[in-house]
This record gives structure tokens, sequence and C-alpha cells, in this order.
């Protein structure tokens, strides 16, 4: 029998060598099928960009060989950017209930709800695209109905864990189908991708249960009203807090845009437990005691505009801190938001209330696997090949190096960058090309409007300002009729500055002079003229170099 000639392709055009952005792309002969969909928050350089979303120009380029995108769970890094890519490559979409309840809300925000095709699939279950048997196989996360994904393609098995953790006492439902894994390890499977997020953590990441044990032994103590703060998604958590609610007969309000809509498709689908009578309005604590009330909110991150940031700064208009709150953040700080965080939890503290957060006790696990879990998928799975993915470079690496230590051979271990493309046959692998590959900034309706440049501007005017040198010049002799005249913003207070807008003004009719006598008199290497002029003067002056706009009118 005539060997497979076709390889199959492996790209990610985003989830590493960073934190948010999964999407990765699988393509064999005409069909491309796709694992998640996410954006990642802005850096901080990235002034007023609200979202990152990856660059999918190669698949709108082949959209049609795209079947389909398959999710694996409902995190804002594995979903937020459907609403944005499904406008140029509307395929199918599949997930599992709470996961599509998320995308649906998600679609329903950008009104594209009518135009998407929502496919439902269970945990366990296989379904076709194209080239391709997608398996959905049950795991746990910090979110409900996660899954790992076994892509069955013609040259073999791939198993994508996507994120998760190994719980064997999860909140909900039953623990990962190691059963299924061992399985596909035994029949023999070609490449693993497994989360690398936690890779530097020894050790096992403890259950999801010890929160709730934690949660109860303080409203056990506690006096006065409980605020907790934690992730929307982690509905398992949200739960836990409403048990310990229950339990110490405590009334629960929501707070916060994200929580409010995540807890509503939660609830709707069956996957929140709450008794009649426990949920109130946040409209309404008024008229609660504070010992019998519980509120659940949005900013375990420190994120300014989150409903505790507000409250920390008194700027919320429903729920102001009184001393003698109790407030949990029960939530690690992501690596870049520590500032914002201990400045929440100091003003909490100035506002007298008391703060619980995770250096003080156990009020967090995370939802990834430490280093003895990935030891047990890697033994479970017993791959060919393999390729660590959800990290930044060092996770990768580390992941790397451990699955080395687990008798991997180095050659058989591919550290990608996005936009790389491995390709594998029944028995090799190789790193072989690129696609574009990227970040996409969206900044308020403009989806990729605002480049590199247009953020080297706004860094430069956040960092020393700008000046514009209006002039106002006589059409037929080019003779200045009026001006110059200076406004400058953001580079110096022009009241306590006169002198040296005096001095701008003298040194811009000098290069206007320097024009006339260089025979320069279009507008455009005047303006050059004036700027550079301007910029060497100003340097000199101030050692700062605000952005010079020069604007000629003729009259």
């Amino acid at each position: 029998m005539a060997k497979n000639k076709k390889k199959l392709k492996i790209i990610p055009l985003g989830g590493l060598g960073e934190i948010g952005k999964n999407i990765t792309a699988f393509e064999y002969g005409e069909d491309i099928i796709v694992i998640d969909c996410g954006l990642a928050f802005p850096e901080d350089e990235m002034l007023g960009i609200d979202l990152v979303i990856p660059d999918v120009s190669y698949l709108v380029k082949n959209k049609d060989k795209v079947k389909g995108f398959v999710i694996t769970h409902g995190h804002e890094d594995h979903i937020g950017a459907l609403p944005y890519v499904l406008r140029d490559i509307n395929v199918p979409v599949f997930g599992t209930k709470l996961t599509l309840g998320l995308i649906q809300y998600k679609l329903e925000e950008h009104d594209m709800l009518n135009d998407v095709v929502l496919q439902n699939v269970m945990q366990g279950q296989t379904i076709e695209l194209g080239a391709f048997r997608v398996e959905f196989i049950r795991s746990t996360h910090s979110i409900a109905d996660s899954v790992a994904i076994a892509v069955h393609t013609p040259v073999g098995v791939i198993v994508h864990t996507s994120d998760f953790k190994i719980d064997y006492t999860p909140i909900e439902g039953e623990p990962m189908d190691f059963a299924r894994l061992a399985e596909l390890g035994k029949s023999g499977v070609l490449l693993l991708m497994a989360d690398s997020t936690n890779v530097e953590r020894p050790g096992y990441t403890m259950s999801e249960r010890t929160v709730g044990d934690t949660f109860e032994e303080i409203f056990m103590n506690a006096r006065n009203r409980i605020l907790v703060a934690t992730f929307a998604s982690n509905v398992h958590r949200v739960q836990q807090v409403i048990n310990a609610s229950v339990k110490f007969g405590r009334k629960v309000a929501i707070c916060g845009r994200s929580m409010v809509n995540v807890v509503k498709v939660a609830m709707n689908l069956g996957y929140l437990n709450v008794p009649e009578g426990v949920m109130v309005d946040i409209d309404n604590i008024d008229r609660y005691p504070p010992e019998k009330l519980v509120i659940i909110t949005t900013g375990s991150q420190g994120e300014p505009m989150s409903a505790l940031s507000r409250m920390a700064s008194s700027e919320h208009k429903k729920v102001e801190i009184v001393p003698g709150d109790l407030v949990i953040i029960s939530a690690n700080p992501i690596p870049g938001n520590e500032k914002f965080i201990s400045k929440v939890i100091n003003d909490l503290f100035k506002k007298g209330a008391e703060v619980i957060y995770e250096s003080l006790a156990e009020i967090h696990v995370s939802g990834h696997a430490c280093q003895e879990e990935l030891k047990l998928i890697h033994s479970l799975v017993k791959p060919k090949f393999f390729f660590p993915v959800h990290g930044e470079y060092r996770h990768l690496k580390q992941h790397a190096n451990l699955a080395h230590k687990l008798g991997m051979p180095m050659e058989r271990i591919f550290i990608m960058d996005i936009g790389k493309v491995l390709e594998l046959t029944e028995d090799s692998a190789k790193i072989n090309g690129n696609v574009a590959s990227g970040k996409v900034l969206v900044d308020g309706l403009g989806v990729g409007d605002v480049g590199n440049i247009v953020l080297r501007d706004r860094k430069h005017l956040s960092q020393d300002g700008l000046i514009v040198v209006v002039i106002t010049l006589e059409g037929d002799t080019g003779n200045v009729v009026a001006g110059p005249d200076i406004i400058s913003r953001g580079f110096v207070y022009v009241r306590e500055s006169e002198n040296l807008m005096e001095e701008v003004k003298e040194v811009t009719k000098q290069a206007l002079v320097k024009c006339e006598e260089k025979k320069k008199n279009d507008w455009a290497s005047k303006k050059n003229i004036i700027k550079d002029t301007l910029r060497d003067y100003l340097y000199e002056k101030t050692k700062r170099k605000p952005m010079i706009l020069p604007i000629i009118m003729e009259v």
C-alpha cells in the first residue's frame, strides 16, 4: 500500500510566547479546523487599546478550507476573538453547553447571533470535520464544561490538553477522563500539545474544594458584610461562595457587568445551583442588615474600571465600602497586574475594610496543572512528539525540559513561535516555513486601524506632549499675515513659560526666512524645516522632544 504523501500542518496563530490569544489551525489537504479563538489584554505600552486579537489573515486567505472552530472552554483567552474573526470566516462553532452559552452572549453583544451556527457537543462525543475526527474529552479547569481535544487525522492522533488541572474532587461532574487518555496513549499518539502555564510550580494544584472549606471558615467568623472578588467565568468559585452564604443564612447580590452576565448564563443552563430567595438585586442591598449580606463582584485583578476598583475609590454608584466590611480577593494576580491590585487593597484598607488576599489564606487555587500533573499526562498519553503550548517562552522551555527528563529525546520536542508551521507525517515532524501572524489591536469600534506607528505617536504624545504652530500666509506673495501662534498641550504650561513661547515664535520666523532663502516655498518643505528647526531648539532648551505639528493656512 502506498504511504500517505500528504502532510498534516499545525499552525499556532497565538498563545505561544504570551499568555492569552490562544488559537491553533490544523490543516490537511483541503481541510482546516481551528481550535479556540481567544483574545489578550493590552500591555501597558499599548495606550488606549481595548483588546488584542490574533492576526487570522492566513485563515481568511484559505477560508474555503475552514470547516469549523472547535472551542475547549469559555474563557476570554479562548473565545474572546470569535465575534471579530467570524465576521470574515463564518463557519460553525462547536463547543459544550456552557462554552456555547458564553459565546452566544458575546455574539449577541455584537449583533451577530443570527448569523453564526453554534453546535452543541457533549464531553465524550466525536464529530467529523472534513479529513478530521474531533473528539471532546472530559477535562477539569477553573470553568465548568472544559474539554481536552483529540484530533484524529490521517497521519495519526493529536492530543491537545488545552487549559487543565487534575482535580480528583471537582465541584461538579467527574474528574478528567484519564481512562480515555490512557486508551489513546496505548493505541499510539503522534503529538501531544499541553498547557505550560504552571510548569514552573512543583507538586500538584490544590483542588477547588479547598477554597470552599476556607470560605466556610471565613464566613463562620465574619460579623459584617462580605464582598468576594473573583473571575466572573469561575462558575465553581461563585457556586462555593453561594454555598457558604446559604449555610450561614446570608443573601447574595451580584455586582459587575461580566459577573452578572456569566451568572445569568450559568443559572439559565443549570450550572449554578441557587436556592430560591438567596439572590437579591444589587439595588436592594440596603434592605438587608450587613451581617446577612454577601456581594460577589468583578475586579479581582484590580482593573481600573472594574466594580471593586470603583468601590475602593468611592466611585461606585450602588456599593460604598464602610468600616467593618470584609473583602476577599479570590484570585492570583496575573503578571503585570500586581500594581493595580496593590492599589485596590491599600484603598480598601484606608476605608476601614478588612481585606483577605491570597498570601493570607487559601482563597484561590489555580486552574492550571503543576509539574506532577503534567508528568501524569505525559505518562498516560506517551506521545511520539511533543509541542508545549499556552505560556511565555520560559514556560514552553521549562515544559520541553520536563518532557526531556521523562525520556523524550530533545529532537522530538518542538518549541514553536506563532506563525511557524509544524509539518507531521506518520513518523516524522519538522518545522517548515511560516505564515502571516501577529497582533491586531482593537480600539473602540476600530479593528486593526491602530498599528505600530499610531501607538508610537500616542507614546510620544504621552511622554513629551505636543506643540502646534499655526501660521497664516498670503496666497500670492507668501508673506506672513498672522502668527506664528503657538499652542502647547502636555509640553509646558504656557502662562508660566511665556519667554520660551516668544522664543519659539522667533525661531519659527527664522525658519520661514530660511525657507525663502532656500527657495523652498511648497508647504511640505516649509513644514519640515519648521519641525527640524524647532525640534533642535526645544531639545537644546528643555532636553525634551515634543511632537511638533505645523499648520499653514493661506488667505
